[in-house]
């Protein structure tokens, strides 16, 4: 029997968008106020969802503990209060929403091995949330 464990957690960054491949002009065309030169913050939400079978002796896919270990030590410890822009996975790669659900997405991926990884979804505003399966790379 599979089931689904979706786990949340909160963590505060900042970022611009900017492509050093774009013109300056086609970044404020494609990015707007987001390509502030001094960047922004957001209050990112990030669900962790993993699935696998319920164990029989403990009622569980995962224990919550060990979930919430990895995603402290290896997600929220890297991205809190952090400019995304100064990070080695942005070093070449815009640190849209989009892009940071992928980094994290690998980083469990590579790292969390008690359950299987579903998905990432980051909720940047009320209004944009972000998902990523793993599918397309």
């Amino acid at each position: 029997m599979k089931a689904h464990l979706t786990r949340r957690y909160m963590f505060s960054a900042s970022h611009r968008l900017h492509s050093d491949r774009m013109s300056a002009e086609e970044n404020r065309a494609t990015y707007g106020k987001c390509n502030n030169p001094y960047g922004h913050g957001h209050n990112y939400m990030v669900e962790v969802t993993v699935s696998g079978p319920v164990h029989n002796h403990t009622g569980m896919v995962c224990n919550l503990v060990d979930l919430d270990g990895f995603v402290h030590t290896h997600i929220l410890q890297r991205y809190d209060h952090q400019n995304l822009n100064l990070l080695s996975e942005f070093a070449r790669e815009v640190p849209t929403t989009e892009n940071l659900s992928i980094a994290i997405y690998e980083i469990v991926k590579r790292g969390f091995h008690k359950a299987h990884l579903e998905k990432i979804r980051i909720e940047e505003t009320m209004m944009n949330s972000f998902e990523y399966t793993g599918e397309g790379r």
